[in-house]
Formats: structure tokens, C-alpha cells, sequence
């Protein structure tokens, strides 16, 4: 009986993955999405993301990545391919709040694969590297305040 069944799952599988190759979609990026995609920090470095629009709804979309600290951070800008477009290699805003969000980048944005791009973080902003200092110092001994004696009555 069980080489009945492995016998029918392997046509079972080899018609599944007939069926399937005519379903699957090619795993490579063919510039499809609705926007450019630009890397700040990497995704690995983060536990939970959130989307949030940025001015018009749809348009301009910044991605907050959550630290294991619990602190909340930019892990990468989704630009509407509406606000800007590719052209000779660079990212070009078409409006000014594509251009605001590109100027503020610490570096312009770098051509990775179809949509994507990756550029630096804005310079002189301070980031926590894993845990936060406080909780890498030593425990201090608490401070013990003087002792305020009363003045006795005479």
C-alpha cells in the first residue's frame, strides 16, 4: 500500500510543478512596483517595521524599523514612481517633496537593482549601537544625600 501512495504522490508532485511553473512568477526584479525603493539602514538590524505616508497619500512613504532597544528609526524611503524616475544611472525628483526627501539622505541615493537604491543615513543624527549606553555602564552605588539634622529648641 505505501508504494501505491508514493507512487501516486510523485505524479501528484510532477503535476503540481507542471501546473505550477506556468503560475509561478520569475523571482527576478523586472522594475514592476509602484516605487524606488532607497535603503538607509539594513532590514537584519530591526525586529518590527512600520509604513507610514509621507505628505500625499501614496506618494512619498517612509518605512520605520523598531531597534531590540525598542527605539524607532528610518529603514528606508518608498518614492512613487509618480515623484521621481531613473535616468543615467541616477534617482531625479520630478516634485519638490521627492527632492526634499532626497536631499536629506547623507549620501545621493546609489543604483543597486531594478528599484532599489541605497544611500547612507542623514549625518549628525545619533543611533544606538545595539544596546543603549545606559544599560552598558556599570550600576552606580546610589548617592546617599546628607542627612539634615533639626536644630534642637533651647
Amino acid at each position: 500500500m505505501t508504494v501505491e501512495r508514493t507512487q501516486q504522490t510523485e505524479t501528484r508532485n510532477s503535476k503540481l510543478t507542471q501546473a505550477g511553473s506556468r503560475a509561478h512568477k520569475s523571482s527576478q526584479n523586472k522594475n514592476t512596483g509602484n516605487y524606488y525603493h532607497i535603503e538607509i539602514r539594513p532590514r537584519a538590524d530591526f525586529v518590527a517595521f512600520r509604513t507610514q505616508d509621507v505628505g500625499r497619500r501614496g506618494h512619498i512613504q517612509r518605512v520605520g524599523g523598531q531597534w531590540s532597544t525598542g527605539y524607532w528609526t528610518t529603514v528606508k524611503w518608498l518614492i512613487s514612481k509618480e515623484d521621481a524616475h531613473f535616468q543615467a544611472g541616477v534617482l531625479v525628483p520630478d516634485t519638490p517633496a521627492a527632492k526634499e526627501v532626497l536631499d536629506q539622505l547623507g549620501s545621493r541615493p546609489i543604483h543597486m537593482l531594478g528599484d532599489r537604491f541605497k544611500a547612507r543615513p542623514q549625518p549628525n543624527v545619533s543611533e544606538p549601537e545595539g544596546p543603549v549606553a545606559a544599560s552598558k555602564r556599570k550600576p552606580q552605588a546610589k548617592a546617599k544625600k546628607p542627612r539634615v539634622t533639626r536644630k534642637s529648641k533651647k
